[in-house]
């Protein structure tokens, strides 16, 4: 490794590291800041954003860039030199883009709308929550105005999230199973009501939940000697180190669902953030590549392998001696149809697995309207209440269940949301890739072990950090790009068994 490397990487820890600094104020803010840090928390962000990005976009980076490149500009495309140059030019050039003083006033709002936000939907109050709304997304349609676009503007945003991806690629995948979808929830809604779900909905201890739940990820891999959980409005992961990467769910003692599969599915994430090669540490290639292929990670072991029958097998009796008033006397099978159950829902985090990326396709066609301006915002619980009913049947009662539910727009996520529904997509091509290497993956679930799978995702997916994109990442795994055939083939089976 050439000296001139070396001091570049050097440099990006440094620019890392503020970056880090700043991720442990965030996650402070949403587990135990006070109300009234607000301001102070934000102007402290807004400093600390300004700071890691004006030392990544000064020249002094530029010339450590174009000097490392005569270093290692012939290195192997696999080597991490040479991945570790891609991934520093490639952020350095959109970071230029934009000014300094933008991205501080973004952090600033970002922190502000946040508490906000949680306020307006603890009071189910979409007009108080409107102005900050209105300031985020004034500033972001600035932002993309810097940073430019091909197509629509909405591509300056997803690529921040899921790079190379564009919203008419994003359509096609949408178009392209939505149909599939909608006629899948019909064949069911046809069956009648012959699956509940009441069980899930009888008291459960907190504390009881808390313990099972990280039981259970701690079995998955999830490593509680550099992660640890706590409790946040919205479910979140975060990570500061590969030493430390933390969790959050929200517990609700009348429903059992959404703490168990929360927790499930931000040690998913988690287990990527831990899984990245130790090498990388402190770099920019420490993390995971994109959201639809963090995504992929967290929906497996939730849904692929938390909703699975094998999985319950082995972690019924479990649950059942740890809530044996609730459970005793239910059989195994009529749980797994319970935690299974396909309807319609108001809340995303909640949502079936056959519903869930309809919640998806809801938000995409709103943000597209919402960067171009199209809908007045004052319009927005409306327009939200008529697409959910267009595509799910329902209409939220109350805006706390609607428009309010995601914490993406006050942090200035637009762009976001796509990479849920692709990571299920991704979820389904890659798993399929790990049965085919590894069929007894399945027995080995019902027996409580899950280190071949996990250990066949960290040797493909996990160690390679940012080394390559997702649609570099995907082809070499799959042989094809992201598609939906497999996630729709995985639903109609799993569903013709549990439905007829």
């Amino acid at each position: 490794m050439g000296e001139k490397y070396q001091a570049l990487v050097e440099r990006l820890k440094e620019i890392r590291n503020v970056d880090r600094a700043a991720a442990v104020l965030h996650w402070d803010q949403q587990v135990n800041m006070p109300r009234g840090g607000a301001r102070g928390r934000a102007a402290q962000l807004a400093t600390l954003s300004r700071i890691a990005h004006e030392l990544l976009i000064s020249d002094e980076t530029a010339r450590l860039i174009a000097d490392a490149e005569t270093e290692v500009g012939s290195a192997d495309y696999d080597s991490v030199e040479a991945s570790m140059l891609r991934v520093a030019k490639r952020d350095f050039r959109k970071s230029t883009c934009v000014p300094s003083s933008l991205v501080a006033e973004l952090a600033e709002a970002e922190t502000l709308a946040h508490e906000v936000w949680a306020e307006a939907r603890a009071q189910d109050n979409f007009g108080k929550f409107l102005p900050a709304l209105q300031r985020i997304l004034d500033l972001k349609r600035r932002e993309a105005e810097f940073r430019g676009y091909s197509e629509h503007p909405y591509d300056a945003f997803l690529d921040d999230y899921e790079p190379g991806m564009t919203a008419s690629r994003v359509k096609k995948l949408f178009d392209a199973h939505k149909g599939e979808l909608v006629s899948l929830v019909a064949a069911i809604k046809e069956r009648g009501d012959g699956v509940s779900d009441a069980l899930l909905r009888q008291t459960y201890d907190i504390d009881k939940q808390r313990a099972f739940g990280e039981q259970m990820v701690r079995a998955y891999g999830y490593d509680f000697e550099r992660g640890r959980q706590d409790v946040a409005v919205h479910p979140f992961c975060i990570t500061f180190s590969q030493g430390d990467v933390r969790i959050t769910t929200r517990y609700n003692s009348d429903y059992l669902n959404p703490a168990l599969f929360g927790t499930m599915h931000e040690s998913g994430h988690a287990m990527y953030e831990q899984g990245v090669d130790p090498a990388l540490e402190g770099t920019p290639l420490s993390r995971g590549t994109s959201l639809g292929v963090h995504e992929s990670q967290s929906r497996l072991w939730e849904n692929f392998v938390g909703r699975s029958r094998p999985f319950w097998t082995w972690a019924y009796p479990q649950l059942q001696s740890t809530f044996p008033d609730q459970l005793g006397g239910v059989d195994v099978e009529t749980f797994y149809r319970a935690i299974n159950r396909v309807a319609p829902s108001f809340v995303r985090v909640e949502a079936d697995e056959a519903t869930y990326n309809l919640h998806i396709m809801v938000r995409f066609e709103i943000e597209l309207d919402l960067v171009t301006g199209a809908v007045p915002l004052e319009k927005l619980p409306q327009l939200w209440n008529e697409k959910f009913e267009s595509y799910l049947g329902i209409v939220p009662p109350s805006d706390k269940l609607g428009v309010l539910q995601d914490v993406h727009w006050s942090s200035g996520l637009i762009g976001y949301f796509p990479t849920y529904a692709i990571g299920n997509l991704l979820t389904a091509q890659f798993y399929r890739q790990a049965l085919a290497a590894h069929p007894f993956i399945p027995d080995e679930i019902a027996q409580g072990k899950f280190d071949t799978l996990r250990e066949w995702m960290r040797a493909n997916i996990y160690q390679h950090g940012r080394k390559f994109t997702a649609d570099e990442l995907t082809q070499r795994l799959t042989g094809e790009p992201v598609e939906c055939s497999y996630f729709i083939t995985y639903l109609q089976e799993k569903y013709r068994d549990i439905y007829g």
